[in-house]
């Protein structure tokens, strides 16, 4: 590719290298350059692109692309490289987001049940081959893919958008998290639908305030060309605001929204409602129980119609739609209590998990939880109380420590537990596999023992390792030395 080519659309301050150039390649990594690439020198939080341009140039990098570049060398100076790296991704793989209806989900709570129900429609409906960027997994159709983070680098992103087009899908469904919005990984992705879900507390080590943490999220809606809103949350006003494009509401509780679920029954492991659309009314029901599920049924539903699908057509999609790995996953155990693993790393999830589930319940709630390292500290006391206001019996044990000690964050959960004025029973066991065994040791006849925290997780991450940690594997190994 033509470097001119490679820059089209991207504001450029000064240009010293030859436009007719070719560019074999574009990586911000100097150590994945290769000759004839060009080298996208970007400012982290940990460490500056632009201390290693040396090091790109020795291995071969044909130019720069930065805010700053040493003199002699081609290169392509801009206010922001950040943006540039998206743009000329984009433009490295021929802007695969145009060939594709384009479908961003953001939120706190529910992004990964929304997007892969929203796929699941797409596909059951239209017959459309669709892809997915997400939280548990990428997917090309049928196809898995490991993922490291909720939204990819944009280089990362804009390769898996066209290896989507390359293998024939019309559709791409993508988690869209606020890291990615404010850090710019998502910019120049030609969006169709932008959904909100919700926004409760969560990244607020990183936003520091949820006014800046909303600011974030609604960067969505002003790339979209429809904005999909949920109502019935606080800050829809925020992302209804900023949208550009026209608008589509949804709710669970007003008549005003474009889409309204009326008749809402909870269920022993399914919810149904009846669904209100411009005089159309449609019983969709939906396998997974909780509240929660209906926001979860109603955003895919919303984005659904948006994208022409009958809401008849999405009734019958929604019946043979199952739960997702890690979200309120029920654990085979052969035993008479039951064990589900849940993601439920924030108050909101975790106040929603264990209200589902004490609607179904038999016995008591037994929950087991603890907070995650270098995050959000604010809202460790807040998920102690919880817990304690709401279970039967809880277990305060470790998450992902990150470079955290394990008793520092304990501690912290513990100044809400002793806040709450119900007398729960409660244990401090910092090591998660112990604790494990422990809550399948005390749990009984009928009661829903609830892991939260790791979900669909296969790791323990702690001082920057991962180690492996499959709750599922533990749970089995604890019952088949206690048979």
């Amino acid at each position: 590719m033509k470097l001119s080519k490679l820059i089209e659309n991207i504001p450029v301050e000064r240009l010293t290298a030859d436009p007719e150039m070719t560019v074999t390649g574009v990586t911000s990594d100097s150590r994945k350059v290769t000759p004839g690439c060009a080298f996208i020198a970007v400012r982290g939080y940990e460490s500056d692109g632009h201390r290693f341009i040396p090091n790109a140039l020795t291995a071969g990098a044909s130019v720069i692309i930065g805010e700053e570049a040493p003199d002699g060398v081609p290169a392509v100076l801009v206010a922001d490289s950040r943006r540039a790296m998206a743009l000329a991704s984009a433009n490295f793989y021929g802007n695969p987001s145009r060939e594709l209806y384009m479908i961003g989900v953001t939120g706190t709570n529910g992004k990964t049940t929304t997007t892969n129900l929203i796929k699941s429609i797409l596909e059951d409906a239209l017959g459309a081959k669709v892809g997915l960027i997400g939280t548990n997994r990428n997917m090309i159709g049928g196809a898995e893919y490991p993922t490291e983070r909720t939204t990819p680098d944009s280089l990362e992103l804009q390769k898996l958008l066209r290896d989507m087009v390359d293998a024939g899908c019309t559709h791409a469904v993508m988690e869209v998290s606020s890291h990615a919005l404010y850090l710019d990984r998502v910019y120049g992705v030609d969006f169709d639908q932008g959904v909100f879900t919700n926004l409760t507390e969560d990244h607020l080590d990183f936003h520091r305030t949820m006014e800046d943490y909303a600011a974030a999220k609604s960067r969505l809606f002003k790339m979209c060309r429809r904005a999909i809103i949920n109502i019935d949350d606080p800050w829809a006003g925020t992302m209804l605001e900023a949208a550009t494009g026209e608008k589509f509401t949804y709710s669970a509780r007003s008549d005003e929204a474009d889409l309204t679920a009326r008749d809402i029954k909870l269920h022993l492991g399914s919810v149904s409602f009846c669904a209100l659309m411009t005089g159309r009314l449609e019983k969709l029901r939906l396998g997974i129980p909780g509240m929660f599920s209906v926001y979860n049924a109603l955003s895919a539903a919303a984005s659904a119609v948006c994208a022409e699908v009958s809401l008849s057509a999405v009734g019958e999609a929604l019946k043979k739609c199952s739960g997702v790995k890690g979200r309120a996953e029920v654990v085979p155990t052969g035993t008479d209590y039951t064990v589900l693993i849940d993601y439920a790393h924030t108050p909101d999830a975790l106040e929603n998990i264990i209200t589902t589930v004490k609607g179904f319940a038999k016995a008591r709630t037994v929950v087991l939880f603890g907070c995650g390292g270098d995050r959000d500290a604010a809202k460790r006391p807040i998920m102690g109380k919880l817990a304690m206001d709401l279970a039967d019996y809880v277990i305060v044990t470790s998450d992902n420590p990150r470079t955290e000690r394990p008793e520092d964050i304990i501690r912290d959960i513990l100044n809400g537990v002793e806040e709450s004025e119900r007398p729960t029973p409660y244990e401090v066991i910092c090591d998660r596999r112990d604790a494990i065994a422990r809550a399948l040791e005390i749990a009984r006849p009928g009661d829903v023992v609830i892991l939260a925290g790791k979900g669909h997780e296969t790791y323990q991450e702690i001082n920057h390792v991962k180690n492996h940690f499959d709750e599922r594997e533990i749970v089995a190994e604890v019952l088949k030395k206690t048979s």
